[in-house]
């Protein structure tokens, strides 16, 4: 089947033209090229080890890319770094470092600041709206380490909401978080899709693609397809994605639950 792959548009909010990556000289990502949208909520979707999150890393310039092109809004990334937002995977960020969730939030602003800017009254205003936007404002003067991982989580969004980007790139936000900082999570999104913001989110709950995204990005070491998630999201292109190792577990309803498993 021909892969469902959309054009190049030079003005979209993220355009990727043949992205690899490699760990330790092993092929991990390898020729990605594609086009996001404007005002898309679009899902990352794949087996583990089939570098979602080493796609994003390497848009980022987090790790070195063998090859590629991104740009952001027809520019270069690193002309354009203060209309990005990111949010890591939780695992990977230091929760013992000695400051409180109000602090890790008006980071966020530092790149409205400048080279020696330094944050007054109005970035802290902002950065405890977006506190309170996830729920978490009387939690602003709690260490980070004594925060659940999902109000860890949440901090993360509220930093990456105080920053005010276009373009938003969220690893796994949903991974390991309680139904409750779910349901704010996604309501999150839906609030920045509605405000116009583009959101490149790696997800691993296939139950949920088709609630939570507009568009999804299959892949595996390869693009494998991309495009509307009513389109994408089907069975021959899952199979062909996750190579066997997905369960379909129930077709009686509009959607059908899937599970990837381990192989």
């Amino acid at each position: 089947m021909e892969l469902k792959q959309r054009s190049i548009e030079a003005k979209a909010p993220l355009t990727i033209q043949g992205l690899s990556a490699a760990y330790q000289k092993k092929p991990v990502l390898r020729n990605v090229s594609f086009s996001v949208e404007e005002g898309e909520l679009v899902g990352v979707i794949g087996p583990n080890g089939a570098g979602k999150s080493t796609m994003m890393k390497a848009a980022l310039g987090l790790i070195p890319r063998l090859s590629g092109e991104v740009l952001v809004y027809g520019k270069p990334y690193k002309q354009q770094r203060k209309l990005v937002g990111y949010v890591p995977q939780r695992e990977s960020v230091d929760w013992d470092f000695p400051t409180n969730a109000l602090d890790v939030v008006t980071m966020g602003r530092y790149g409205h600041l400048g080279w020696f800017g330094r944050p007054g009254a109005k970035e802290r205003a902002i950065a405890l709206e977006s506190l309170a936007k996830v729920g978490m404002a009387d939690f602003a003067g709690r260490q980070i380490s004594q925060l659940s991982g999902g109000q860890q989580q949440r901090v993360f969004l509220a930093r990456a909401l105080a920053q005010d980007a276009s373009l938003y790139f969220m690893d796994e936000p949903f991974a390991g978080v309680d139904a409750a900082t779910e349901k704010a999570i996604i309501t999150l999104l839906q609030e920045l899709k509605r405000q116009g913001k583009t959101v490149i989110v790696v997800h691993h709950d296939l139950a949920t693609v088709q609630e939570y995204f507009d568009s999804v990005l299959l892949l595996n070491v390869e693009l494998q397809a991309y495009g509307p998630t009513d389109e994408v999201f089907t069975q021959e292109l899952l199979q062909q994605t996750y190579g066997g190792r997905l369960a379909f577990l129930d077709r009686s309803r509009n959607h059908s639950d899937m599970l990837a498993t381990k192989g």
